[in-house]
Parts: C-alpha cells; structure tokens; sequence
C-alpha cells in the first residue's frame, strides 16, 4: 500500500505532467513547514501545480490574484465599523468587536486566513502590498490594529511570479525572498510530456475533480517527522562550512545568513523523509543549495539570474547559481 507522500506524488502528477522533481520540491516546501517561490514564464504551469497542491490535502484554500492595484488589507482582513449589537464579533469567523449593543469594530479575515494560499503573480503588486505577507510566512500570524491573530497550522504561501525581466512586474525585495524556503522553475515540459497535455487537457479535466488524498492532520504529522529527522554533526558542520564560503567570496556582495543555513538544514530534513529515511544523508543537502540559497545570495557583477531546471542545467558565470556551484565544488562533503 501506498504510503501518505507517495499518494500525494500520484495525485499532483494526475494534473500537472511530467517534472517529478517541480512536484518533490513543492511537497518538500510542505513537509518543512516553508513557503515556495515558482519562477518562470507564463503558460508553462505554476498555477497549476500550486492549486494541485492545495487540492490534495483536506484543508482550506484561498487564492489571491495580485495585481498593482491591491491593498495589503485586500490580503490580511479589514476592521470594520457596525452599528447596534455587534456581540462579541467572533461569529461567522470574525474577531474584536466592541461588545454589549453600541456597536464597534469587527474584524473581517482576509484570505491569507486558509491552510494554503496561493499568491498569483505576486511580482505584479508593489513593495508595499508584497511586505504585508511577511509576518504570515515568518511567525504564522497576523497583526491587525494592535491585535494578533495566529494562522491555522499547517500554513503554507504558494506564490508564482513571472521573470523580473517581464514588463509589469516589480522585484520582491530581499527581505521577501529570504522569507520562501524555496525558489524553483518548472522549465519547458518534454515533447512526450507536452504532446500528453494536448490530448489530455488536465488542468480543463482531472483539475476541477481533483479530491484530496491527505487530512490537515496527516501533514501536521509529516512535519513533526521531519523535525525529528536525525542531523548529524558532520552535515551539521558541511552546512555551516557552505554558508561561510559564500561570505568569503569576494564575487558576492551577500552571503548565506543563519536563516538561511537553517533553511537548507530543514530541507534536507524534508527530503530524508521523502526517501524515507530518518536520517540525513549529504545527497539531501547538496540537492537543496540551489533552490534554498541562489535567491538568498547577491552577486557582485550579475543583477539577477532567470531560474532554470532541466537536464541540461547551465548557468551564466557570476550567477547565483554558477557561484554556488563553484562552492560546493570547494567545500569537502562528508563521506
């Protein structure tokens, strides 16, 4: 019988075809307790990957259009005055309210309220509107009029963006970025792949029925497993070394932060447990640094580089990528 995350692979790949890996990445995201950045151009299927993600699991979805236009209360919730009895303002969702019969503030949820919540285009709404996100994705809470709301566990941000380089789009800051686990691309799907979407047409077909293989719960379970994944002080110290050769290198204005090395430690974690392993292995670390660490680093000579995935990976000289590359050729792994 299947086990919970292979049940989970079978049903996002019902959908979205072809690039396993795209699929182990969003589902490593989900079992760390992180939040992931889907870059690439339009029409090659993030959205699609993102809802077949939520639609998996048993738990509240929202989905948020971004554009330039919206406001961070748009995403976070709204006070809102009435008049006349208001009660204790928690039905129906709500919080606050001013009590007794004279009316008062009620705080209506926006739709960062859910278990999963995909952010579309998030690069498409300015800075102001982007930064609203930050606290959900750091501390799982929402602060409104002083008041402080938790997020319901598990909480996960999908977000999908077109390359900066696209008109309409706005950089996320790096604050922002730091805030996602992970950055991938989907790329070009192959030609079977490809000719399989044109006759099969999920996203108009297996989409709309899509039913869930896991409850909430169950991933709440498959996160306490991956924090329990055992760590040991070699990958420990291989990790610490990777990071502090990113700030030696005189090709990078930033290196790898603490949070950032923390980031790469849990997802190697994740992907024991999608071996199904207790216990980490330098593999789980090494097939980690490019997505976790290229969007935290900044290079000197290079502004940014369009994140590719593929067989045939190959990256300009000076890119993040490249750079990272370079370091784990001269940082001695672990036997």
């Amino acid at each position: 019988m299947a086990g919970p995350i292979e049940l989970l692979r079978e049903n996002i790949s019902r959908v979205f075809l072809g690039n396993a890996r795209a699929i182990d990445q969003v589902i490593c995201c989900l079992l760390a307790k992180g939040h992931v950045l889907i870059e690439d151009v339009p029409g090659v299927g993030k959205t699609v990957l993102a809802t077949a993600l939520a639609r998996s699991v048993d738990c509240s979805f929202s989905r948020v259009q971004l554009t330039p236009d919206l406001l961070p209360s748009d995403i976070l919730g709204v006070s809102i005055y009435s008049r006349g009895e208001v009660g204790n303002g928690k039905a129906n969702g709500e919080a606050g309210g001013g009590g007794g019969g004279g009316g008062g503030f009620t705080f209506k949820k926006g739709p960062i309220f859910a278990n999963v919540v995909l952010a579309d285009e998030i690069n498409r709404t300015p800075p102001r509107t982007q930064t609203a996100l930050l606290e959900a994705m750091s501390e799982a809470t929402v602060t409104i009029d002083g008041r402080t709301y938790p997020l319901e566990q598990p909480f996960m941000l999908i977000a999908t963006q077109n390359p900066f380089d696209f008109e309409g789009t706005y950089l996320l800051p790096e604050n922002q970025l730091d805030r996602f686990l992970m950055r991938i691309g989907l790329g070009y799907p192959s030609a079977a792949d490809e000719s399989r979407v044109l006759a099969e047409r999920p996203a108009d077909t297996e989409l709309r029925d899509l039913k869930p293989v896991l409850h909430r719960d169950d991933v709440v379970l498959l996160q306490k497993q991956v924090d329990a994944v055992r760590v040991e002080k070699a990958l420990i110290d291989y990790i610490v070394g990777v990071a502090n050769a990113t700030r030696k290198r005189e090709d990078l204005q930033v290196g790898l932060s603490p949070r950032g090395a923390l980031a790469l430690a849990q997802a190697a974690r994740a992907t024991a447990v999608l071996a199904d392993r207790d216990y980490c292995i330098p593999e789980d670390v090494t097939a980690n640094v490019l997505p976790v660490c290229a969007h935290r680093i900044i290079a000197k000579a290079y502004s940014s580089a369009r994140v590719r995935h593929g067989e045939d990976d190959s990256y300009p000289p000076g890119s993040p990528q490249a750079i990272l590359l370079d370091v784990l050729e001269t940082v001695e792994s672990p036997a």
